[in-house]
């Protein structure tokens, strides 16, 4: 859309068409096309991309066909060049049944009312309201249950969501109503706080606005743009540039493809456009609203599809959705209209014979159409894709790329992060990096081999190894490209300056013991499915449980005692340990998908612990009953310290089992392969039988015996020692341990230990995960 020098005499020119009236000023050039950046876009196949331009020459409005494949017509007749005249009638495509257009005069003048919010920085959108309403003069109620007075038809809205309040000095307030996904005021989530005139009130994709005597409401639709200025991202004390000074629009129901070498900086534009890694400096605008000062609000209309699938393998695909539409939509959405929206998704992503199966049973392809289909619940108006199309064949390649087509035409920004070239036609726009993080070329993807100076796209990507010291970035900031899809198709106003730090306070969901129970479904369900886990979560109390009653024998005796117990101990850590070691790394694409769109990470992992634990508490009953049940403890008088022996060593046992299932997490969460836990949980044993005192005496030795208060193992033990009086079956330095006494105190400090370094996993564990939170989110 270039600027025009030469001054213009004429008038204002409407152009009226099927979509609306478009008001036409001299002095700049109005573009025609399917091309969704074009000024006026016709979505019809017969229409070329970049099919007439509309310009100004002095005091003469000239319509200019650009070499269409259709043509274009003014009342019937195919023209080239043509001075427009009121009335006429213009077809685009085809002469009689083309889009249509009908020039008209000088609009009129604007009502007396401003058309969009009195501070547009806060919403950017300079979009039209949806519907206008006078304000109220009285509290009205908004939700989305149809008895509300301001009903928000959206999902992910609450049925009693919150509560515009007037006070009788005619100033208003805005309530939530314990909603699950918050609202917002200006891009903060409130839970109570003043409107003012030109305040913006986010509910769901819905913002309302109070301008002069009116209300307005915007209803994001899904049509909304981005725009991506001066993205720069540095490490290492900023030696090293990842990305340099990204700058393009993507306009709406645009298809953009991501390429670039290895190394380019792809991931890293992605992180930065979904807040996963904020940039360093530069700003993402969604729809004119900077996405990081308001990510807490406009979490909820961007979906990502990482490229592990966030997806867990074991349940069906109509499980997998149901169960994430329950953690992302209200509590009080009623099951009929969840499954109602999940059958909507499945059907949009041909989906159907495959809603019963189980996602690892489900080709590549087809796996990444059911990730999108989850992304696709909330129905956002951001589509981001990683590699989607990683190790599939090239037919898969292209089924899933016109997928993604599809959805951008059905009224969504998509931006896919590829390898692949085999498919870049189906896209609208192309952005290519070059090494260091710098835009190479940004246009159609039919133009940028051409610009190149190549024919194929290995000796591009060759060039970029090939020639390092060449200015790529120069290249297209001088081209006529860089004006025309850059600088003219940028329509929002610079925001220079540092991006913000700050980290986006997140609304707390309501409900967040429902949340938990849904996870504990999910994980129990996840759990149940996977055979291998069940056969070895069964098997292993009663081996172990079998190990330590050979041992044991009939009773406890100077040669059976020691070794039982530590058998006893070796089993309980394992169990626990095993259970819990892959269970975090595993999910972790998942979690942190979850954990975006705003999963509470305290209900994440206490779903783990709730589960886990009982798994593993009751193993460590069976493992204590199978070994020691019948069998002669020899305690002091035949009792325990305060209960029961046998009552006393199973609950040593299950506290052992815990903790080190706490541990396990604990590895788990630190680890970034879950090809290391293997090892880990052999090295965790070795350790945990070392520093329990059953084999090497601890007290009195400088450095092991505080080294072994951190080891699990040493309190249960001893716990385990004190209960059957072990320093009287087995005399000797090693079991006169001050741990291994028959004695309230020392029984109870044992037990006491175990749920300490319990808690201090579990702690330790919930700040590890904080790391893999967005950073815009963590706080």
């Amino acid at each position: 859309m270039a600027e025009r020098s030469v001054a213009s005499t004429a008038p204002e020119l409407v152009l009226e068409t099927d979509a609306g009236s478009t008001v036409m000023s001299p002095g700049r050039d109005y573009h025609v096309g399917r091309d969704p950046l074009s000024d006026i876009v016709f979505d019809d196949d017969r229409v070329s991309w970049h099919h007439a331009v509309l310009r100004c020459d002095h005091d003469q409005w000239t319509l200019a066909d650009q070499h269409s494949t259709n043509g274009t017509f003014a009342d019937g007749r195919r023209i080239e060049e043509w001075g427009v005249r009121p009335g006429s009638v213009i077809r685009f495509g085809h002469p009689t049944d083309g889009p249509r257009a009908v020039p008209a005069g000088a609009p009129e003048p604007a009502p007396d009312r401003p058309c969009a919010v009195s501070r547009p920085e806060w919403t950017g959108t300079f979009h039209s309201p949806t519907s206008v309403r006078p304000l109220p003069v009285r509290t009205v109620r908004i939700g989305r249950a149809p008895d509300n007075d301001l009903v928000v038809d959206d999902l992910i809205v609450s049925r009693r969501h919150a509560e515009l309040r007037t006070h009788t000095d005619g100033t208003y307030e805005i309530d939530d109503l314990g909603s699950h996904n918050g609202t917002f005021l200006n891009g903060r989530p409130v839970t109570h706080a003043p409107v003012g005139p030109g305040d913006v009130v986010g509910i769901g994709h819905s913002a309302f606005c109070l301008v002069g005597d009116e209300l307005q409401e915007y209803v994001d639709t899904g049509e909304v743009s981005l725009d991506v200025q001066e993205l720069t991202v540095a490490v290492d004390g900023g030696s090293k540039i990842l990305l340099d000074h990204v700058s393009f629009p993507v306009g709406q129901k645009c298809l953009l493809a991501v390429v670039g070498p290895s190394g380019a900086g792809k991931s890293t534009l992605l992180n930065a456009l979904t807040g996963q890694r904020p940039a360093d400096r530069g700003t993402v605008l969604y729809d004119g609203r900077d996405l990081y000062r308001d990510y807490a609000e406009l979490r909820q209309r961007i979906g990502l599809v990482p490229q592990d699938d966030i997806l867990h393998p074991q349940l069906t695909v109509r499980a997998a959705l149901a169960y994430a539409a329950a953690l992302r939509f209200p509590q009080d959405t009623a099951a009929a209209e969840r499954q109602a929206r999940v059958g909507e998704v499945i059907r949009e992503l041909g989906l159907e014979q495959r809603a019963g199966q189980p996602v690892h049973s489900l080709s590549g392809g087809q796996r990444k159409r059911v990730s999108v289909a989850l992304e696709l619940l909330t129905k956002p108006s951001l589509l981001f894709l990683d590699e989607p199309t990683s190790g599939l064949d090239p037919g898969m390649d292209r089924s899933v790329m016109t997928m993604l087509r599809g959805l951008a035409d059905d009224g969504r920004t998509v931006i896919v992060v590829t390898h692949s070239v085999l498919s870049l036609n189906v896209c609208d726009r192309l952005l290519v990096l070059a090494p260091g993080g710098k835009v190479a070329y940004y246009g159609p993807p039919g133009d940028a081999l051409a610009f190149f100076g190549f024919e194929q796209w290995p000796e591009a990507f060759e060039a970029f190894d090939r020639d390092p010291d060449r200015d790529w970035a120069g290249e297209y900031r001088d081209s006529p490209l860089h004006r025309h899809y850059v600088t003219e198709a940028t329509t929002q106003p610079r925001h220079p300056g540092p991006a913000p730090v700050t980290p986006t306070p997140t609304p707390r969901p309501c409900g967040r013991a429902a949340q938990l129970g849904t996870l504990v479904r999910r994980y129990t369900a996840v759990l149940a499915a996977d055979r291998t886990f069940l056969l070895v979560m069964i098997a292993l109390p009663f081996v172990m449980g079998a190990m330590a009653r050979a041992l044991a024998g009939g009773r406890l005796t100077p040669d059976t005692a020691m070794n039982a117990l530590l058998i006893l101990c070796v089993g309980a850590v394992l169990t626990g340990a095993a259970n819990a070691v892959r269970e975090l790394v595993k999910e972790r694409a998942v979690y942190q998908r979850e954990r975006a769109v705003g999963l509470p990470r305290s209900a994440y992992l206490m779903s783990k612990v709730v589960v886990l634990g009982t798994i593993t508490v009751v193993q460590a009953v069976v493992l204590t009953l199978v070994a020691l049940l019948g069998v002669d403890l020899n305690a002091p008088g035949g009792r325990g310290v305060l209960l029961p022996p046998l009552v006393e060593i199973t609950l040593a046992v299950a506290l052992l089992a815990f903790t080190a299932m706490m541990l396990g997490l604990l590895v788990s969460a630190l680890v970034r392969k879950e090809e290391v836990t293997m090892p880990l949980l052999v090295l965790l044993a070795i350790v945990q039988v070392v520093f329990c005192g059953a084999l090497l005496p601890l007290h009195g030795v400088p450095g092991l015996e505080q080294l072994s208060w951190l080891v699990p193992s040493r309190w249960a033990f001893g716990a385990m020692a004190g209960t059957v009086g072990l320093s009287r079956i087995v005399p000797g330095d090693q079991t006169a341990d001050p741990l291994f006494r028959h004695s309230t105190g020392v029984w109870l400090l044992d037990l006491g230990m175990l749920v300490v370094l319990s808690l201090l996993c579990g702690l330790a564990v919930a700040r590890l995960l904080r790391r893999q939170e967005p950073a815009v989110m963590r706080k």
